[in-house]
This record gives C-alpha cells, structure tokens and sequence, in this order.
C-alpha cells in the first residue's frame, strides 16, 4: 500500500502543475485577447511547458470525459431535420474515399522516402485516421509507436493552429459563437440524462470494443434521445468550455519526453506532412465549393483532416453546421478504421 501511494502522490503533483500551467494559459490568452482561450491557452503552454521538459502528465479519465462531452453535443445536433437532409450530403461524402486514397497515395511513399520510416510506419502514420486509433492498428503491426503518436499529434497541433487562422482570415468568420447555453438555463432533468447518456454510451462503447468509444458512444446515445424529443440542447457552456480545456492541454502533454532528434526528424516530418494534408484539402474545398456540394465553411471544416472532436469543436466556435461537418468526419474516420488493417494486409502480401 505505501509503495502505491508513493507512486500516486508524485503523479497528482505532475497532474496538479499541468492543471496550474494549463489554467495560467487561459489567463494570458484571455488578457490578450486571443481567440479560443479555453482551448489555444492550454494548448500552448502545456507545448511550451512540455519542450522545456517541465515534469507534466496527462489527466487520465478526465480528459477522456472531455470527448464524451463533444459527443453529446454532436449527438444532440443529429435532429430529424438532418436526417431528412442526408441525401442531400451523398455527393460530397462520396468524395471521402477519393480524398483518403489521395493522401495514401502521397502519405506513404512521403514517410517512406522522406522520413525513412519503416513500411508499417510509414502506412499508419499516413492513414488520416483518429490519433489513438491509427497509432494502436500501428503498434499491433510492429510499427514504432512513438513515431506513428507523434506524427499523428504534430498533424492535430498544426492544424489546430492553421485551420482557425484560415477560418478568421479566408473565410471572414469569427470565433465566439456560442458553444452552448450556460448551466443554469436547462434544465435539470435534461442535464441528468445527458450525464446518463454520456456514461451510457462512452462505457457501453468500450464493453462493446468500439474505438472511439469515448466520443462516439455518447454520440450515438444522444442522437438517439435527440432523434425521440427526449433532449433538446447540447451539453451546457460550462461543460463544453471544460472539454476545450482538456482537448488542449493533452495535446501540449503528448510532447512530454520529446528529445531534440525527434523534433528535427520525426516532428518536423509530421508538420511538412501537414503542408500536403493542407493541399490536399484545399483542393477538395474548393471542389466541393465551387460545385455547389457545400457552403465554404462546411466545406473547408468536412474536408480539414483533423481530429473528430478538435473540428466539431471549431465547427461550433464558427457556428457552422455541424451536423454536415460531422457526417463527413466521420465517414473519413469510419472508412480508414476498418479499411487501413484490410488495406495493409493486403499491401504486405503484395510486397
């Protein structure tokens, strides 16, 4: 017992300063004014905290919650009046898989060549996929681990930082749409079973070995109930905000322990990395704008290849629709976590 509490102890003081370090972002982001505080102000000092090799650690359950959050307020938008617009997103979602087999197709001879990545790393570090999802098929293929994570976690970092820039300065939207109505204008029994849902579905998801199950868990529950009358809001202000807090601080953490060699070879990689992503989904955007499949900010959300809950959060900053931008995310996700092992086996046999 005293051996447990003393490994216990020295990780909530690592856990208490990240909190510290996280919520003094804020701060400085709220007094300078800069957009997304709750997000880009942990974000950034748990980055440079991390660099500095500062002793931080990430928060474990809590952060998970975070993307149960994000998908209560996902779920929540999914309302028969999306539904019936469904058929109207099928051209623009049927340029996902041309839109991932392009990034395949450059992806992997890139790390191969470029970054002289091993061919199991080099496919899954290119795989446009969820960060956690990509880096557990990886490492279950003998891929090296710490450069598929932070490959797939320098490509949400940068793009969390380009993407709202494109937004303010291309796009001419602002940022501070609000994410939700605060606590105290819901109602109690809608925020329970919000709380149930959430819990219903993030550990279903994982009894049932979903992946993502987190996030898509309590979006499937919440679409459900959204779908019957039974809630009518998204999670409140104060809980979505906390989310924001959480998603940027474990993103600043994942760099804990990079060395100088890792950021030269690996990090830099996974950003020039980004530079093709970024093309990429430019050339989609404009695709799908000038077409007529989607409205500019829809377009340039469904098809920016971040993570599922980092452009949720951005679409509902921007007030877009979300339920558009989420359809097509989703699918992207969707296809890549059950084609990339099939896809793999394949290559291997072939090779």
């Amino acid at each position: 017992m005293p051996a447990t509490s003393d490994r216990r102890g020295p990780r909530l003081l690592r856990q208490a300063l990240t909190v510290i370090l996280a919520a003094a972002g804020v701060a400085v982001f709220v007094l300078l004014g800069l957009p997304l505080p709750f997000l880009f102000g942990p974000m950034a000092a748990s980055l440079v905290a991390a660099l500095l090799g500062v002793p931080l650690t990430g928060l474990g359950q809590i952060s998970v919650a975070a993307r149960a959050v994000l998908g209560l307020a996902i779920g929540a938008s999914v309302t028969p009046a999306l539904i019936a617009k469904l058929p109207t997103m099928l051209a623009s979602v049927a340029l996902v898989p041309v839109y991932i087999g392009l990034i395949a197709l450059i992806g992997i001879p890139f790390f191969r060549r470029i970054c002289r990545f091993d061919p199991v790393t080099a496919f899954y570090a290119a795989m446009p996929g969820g960060a956690a999802d990509m880096t557990l098929f990886g490492q279950e293929a003998g891929a090296n681990v710490r450069q598929l994570s932070l490959v797939h976690v320098t490509r949400l970092l940068v793009i969390m930082i380009v993407a709202p820039a494109v937004l303010v300065h291309v796009y001419g939207v602002t940022l501070s749409h609000p994410v939700g109505q605060p606590a105290s204008d819901l109602p109690l029994s809608e925020m329970a079973i919000m709380v149930a849902a959430g819990l219903l579905g993030w550990k279903g998801g994982e009894r049932i070995g979903m992946f993502g199950a987190a996030i898509l868990g309590p979006l499937v529950v919440s679409a459900v109930l959204s779908l019957a009358g039974v809630i009518e809001h998204r999670p409140p202000r104060e809980a979505l905000l906390a989310a924001q807090f959480l998603i940027g601080t474990g993103i600043g953490v994942s760099y804990v322990g990079v060395t100088l060699k890792e950021l030269r070879e690996t990090v830099a990689g996974g950003a020039a990395f980004v530079v093709i992503l970024a093309i990429l989904a430019g050339g989609m955007t404009e695709l799908v704008t000038l077409t007529g499949l989607a409205p500019p900010v829809e377009g340039f959300l469904s098809f920016t290849p971040g993570g599922q809950a980092e452009m949720s959060m951005l679409a509902l900053v921007t007030g877009a629709d979300i339920g558009f931008v989420i359809v097509h995310h989703l699918t992207r996700i969707f296809l890549v976590i059950l084609g990339a092992p099939i896809l793999f086996a394949w290559m291997r046999r072939q090779g």
